[in-house]
């Protein structure tokens, strides 16, 4: 049956009430003539772990029967390692280089790039997205198109973004609520399932089902993907449907010494499942040895509908593959992993695929025939130097240079000098950089301490992260890791020094080490400061503008606060803080009881969240407002409760102790001051206790406080800025 005929049969369907004859082959289809577009991502899916190509250690019978029902293709690869990224280029038929994602934070696919979702709505499609995971949240650029996008994960700081996820049946779940409300309009369905992602804990009853729990969390995504197929088929949508399952990475699982798929870019990581189930059952039960790429995905939508493709695309229609002429060019399929050059300080690898060899570019560069050897242990590449001479001229020919921030902004540059960031940066370095084939056992080093982290050794959590610094001096996960922990330990300033560290060595390009140094330096006190940190990653985080109307607050400046904020707000997503924040505003307008109302609002949505020191900001500006309603059994409460939440946190001691103090407590509120300086031995309590006494009008004591501290840091810029500290030196 013809690419044509097939869209014809669609037709018949009632559905879709369709008339007329076919477009044909290159020409515009009427919009009634479409099929409903079905798009299932799973992420982190190796191809070879799944019954269709021919693993047996797990049942699949979701993907098997679309197997059966539809196209699949054999050899089909990813261009690049990480998640934000490889899904842009399936939405835009672009290499990470072309589309200028290159990682899952720090970057935005521009506004005047075409996607499918957006191709699809002029063309009269209802679009929805449904994902699982907050590497794939709105703001990003990826929801672009997407009538609904529902990004729903929610945002907990001090977790890593492959922690943020939620099962994919609440996914699927909200995607059928959708699937409801979409009428007669043809629809174009993108789901995202997470399962398979580390770290591996498959829900019952797959747990018990699998000992290996990565096969447990395949089968627990592939039983999602049956429940779906089950609904399109209750609402009478999956025979006529175009549906398309894929994977946008694989997995390490130690093939060659990484467990998960950051680093390298052997086959087990590039190599992912692609399926293609046409309108009707058309070619069903095909398999394509062809070698395919996530970039055909976008130009086969736009070849079965007929639509004109964008510009620029260098993705080919997968339903043609394997019909070239005989004297043809062998195809050539480029990837990327730009993870070690930006996290650790090591060389960028590249890759071709080209018929059967696999070319990888780095210090030490490796070729492989990929037929005789799929693990990819016997490098040829002495064999093969015509081959991997023509293949590294491939990869030349692309632009896959790393801009820095710096290189690509003026004032960007200007602030990170201004704040001296540039001097120490990796990427200054002279010389060839590492490979990390040979330094791949560090990312497991890394991996275990993160995960003494996570069990509560935050000892040991440190002791290890200082011993991977010890060699690799310019890794900046375990700086940003160990400032974690760090900050967790209750040492702020030793935290922000690890912030800034990291900060320093990325060449100011680690937008979220830079967005905490801002963070630590507002709770210091140090607003000027805290507001150029953050100014210098404006482009790059989604949480500049509620730091800047924080920075705003703290200088008293609420009609800035209130601008700043408003951003905020617009795009929070799933976050809880603004809320916290425009709690905090409220009071300072003197709408007590909107900022309770607001905090209540706050509490309902953070639900079992574990993210302790927003919800401790919170209960202060609860407190405070409690005190501001002479409500003092509640606002002493919920002071008490930030402070057993954050014992960092200075704002929610002072004002114990001066609700205290007020009832003539005067003992408790001296303890509570001086809880606060024992628990926080730096300049920033010192300074708070002084304030906090000196607005109880106990002088005597906060001039002794004062004295004291100076003693112990003469040289506090801080603590010198207090009235009567220079008469004291």
């Amino acid at each position: 049956m013809s690419r044509g005929a097939a869209i014809a049969f669609a037709c018949a369907g009632a559905l879709l009430g369709c008339a007329g004859p076919p477009a044909p082959d290159g020409a515009r289809a009427t919009g009634a003539a479409r099929p409903n577009i079905v798009l299932i991502s799973i992420d982190t899916l190796r191809s070879d772990r799944l019954p269709a190509y021919g693993y047996d250690g797990v049942e699949t019978p979701a993907i098997d029967r679309l197997a059966a029902d539809g196209v699949l293709f054999e050899r089909a690869y990813t261009h690049v390692n990480v998640t934000l990224p490889s899904h842009v280029s399936v939405f835009t038929g672009l290499l990470p280089p072309e589309h200028g994602v290159r990682d899952n934070s720090g970057f935005r696919l521009d506004e005047g790039i075409p996607t499918l979702a957006g191709t699809l709505r002029a063309e009269g499609y209802a679009t929805g997205g449904f994902v699982s995971s907050y590497v794939l949240r709105a703001g990003t650029g990826v929801e672009r198109g997407f009538d609904v996008y529902d990004d729903g994960v929610r945002f907990e700081t001090g977790r890593d973004f492959g922690e943020l996820q939620r099962p994919g049946l609440e996914t699927l779940d909200a995607a059928s609520r959708w699937l409801g409300d979409v009428g007669d309009s043809p629809f174009f369905l993108f789901l995202h399932l997470y399962e398979p992602h580390a770290p591996y804990n498959p829900p019952p009853p797959f747990a018990d089902r699998y000992d290996d729990p990565y096969d447990g969390e395949v089968a627990a995504a592939d039983a999602v993907v049956g429940e779906l197929v089950r609904r399109l088929e209750q609402r009478g949508l999956y025979r006529d449907a175009l549906v398309i399952l894929l994977s946008d990475h694989g997995e390490g699982l130690m093939d060659h010494g990484e467990m998960d798929h950051l680093i390298l870019v052997y086959r087990e990581v590039l190599q992912v499942p692609l399926i293609v189930k046409l309108p009707g059952g058309e070619r069903a039960g095909e398999r394509v040895a062809a070698n395919a790429q996530l970039g055909d995905v976008a130009p086969t939508v736009h070849s079965l509908l007929g639509l004109e493709r964008p510009a620029g695309l260098s993705g080919a229609d997968l339903l043609g593959l394997g019909a070239e002429a005989p004297d043809a060019a062998p195809r050539q399929i480029v990837s990327e992993s730009v993870y070690p050059r930006i996290h650790f300080g090591w060389s960028d690898l590249g890759s071709v695929v080209e018929g059967d060899l696999h070319f990888i570019e780095s210090p030490e560069p490796e070729l492989f025939r990929l037929s005789e050897d799929p693990g990819e242990r016997n490098n040829v590449i002495q064999e093969e130097r015509a081959a991997a001479r023509r293949l590294r001229a491939a990869l030349e020919a692309i632009d896959r240079s790393l801009a820095s921030p710096a290189e690509e902004d003026p004032e960007t540059r200007r602030r990170l000098e201004s704040l001296g960031y540039l001097s120490g940066a990796a990427g200054a370095a002279d010389g060839p950089l590492p490979d990390p084939k040979s330094r791949i056992g560090v990312v497991e080093d890394l991996a275990r301490a993160v995960r003494l982290g996570a069990e509560g050794d935050l000892a040991g959590s440190e002791a290890a992260l200082r011993s991977v610094l010890e060699t690799e001096p310019q890794l900046v996960l375990a700086w940003h890791e160990l400032a974690e922990i760090l900050e967790r330990r209750g040492r702020p300033a030793a935290a922000l020094d690890a912030y800034r560290r990291a900060f320093e060595v990325s060449g100011g390009d680690a937008a979220a080490s830079g967005i905490k140094v801002a963070e630590l330096l507002l709770r210091a006190g140090r607003v000027a400061e805290a507001r150029e940190h953050a100014l210098a990653v404006a482009d790059r985080s989604p949480l500049v503008p509620q730091l800047l109307a924080e920075a705003a607050l703290a200088e008293g400046d609420l009609a800035a606060a209130a601008r700043h904020l408003e951003r905020a707000l617009a795009g929070r997503g799933p976050r809880i803080a603004p809320l916290v924040v425009r709690t905090s505003l409220l009071n300072a307008q003197g709408r007590f009881e909107e900022a309770l109302a607001q905090s209540d609002e706050a509490l309902a949505e953070f639900g079992d969240r574990r993210d302790r020191s927003v919800l401790a900001r919170l209960y202060l500006h609860r407190g405070t407002a409690f005190g501001a309603l002479s409500r003092p059994v509640e606002a002493q409460a919920s002071h008490r409760e930030a402070i057993a939440l954050d014992r960092g946190l200075l704002g929610a001691y002072s004002s114990l102790a001066f609700l205290l103090a007020i009832e003539g407590r005067a003992a408790e509120a001296g303890r509570t001051l001086q809880e606060m300086v024992t628990v926080n031995p730096a300049p920033a309590a010192y300074v708070e206790a002084v304030r906090a006494l000196r607005a109880m009008r106990d002088d005597r004591s906060a001039e002794a406080v004062l004295a004291e501290a100076l003693r112990r840091w003469p040289d506090s810029d801080e603590l010198r800025s207090l009235p009567g500290a220079a008469a004291k030196r």
